[in-house]
């Protein structure tokens, strides 16, 4: 993930190699945990990205793989969430 400076907030990007993949998207607390909330495109080597601006703070998110819910392998921030399994997180400064 990728974090680029705007005025009031900052653009994030999401990305994962998922050459197999039909759809990835990016849920988390930034779009009330909607899967398909923020939908990533996918580039010829197989990489989806997802790019979202968000004001600065920690929010949790995982990327949803063909309906499948993983954390962020790119992250190594993580936290446990309600349901026993982690959560990425994000920090926006």
């Amino acid at each position: 993930m990728a974090v680029k400076k705007s005025s009031g907030s900052r653009q994030v990007e999401f990305k994962i190699s998922a050459p197999k993949a039909n759809r990835v998207g990016v849920a988390g607390d930034f779009n009330g945990w909607k899967p398909d909330g923020l939908t990533a495109r996918k580039d010829k080597n197989g990489t989806w990205r997802a790019t979202l601006s968000v004001p600065a703070g920690t929010y949790e998110y995982k990327f949803v793989v063909d309906g499948s819910w993983i954390v962020d392998p790119g992250c190594s921030r993580r936290t446990i969430n309600s349901f026993g399994s982690e959560n990425s997180v994000l920090v926006v400064r």
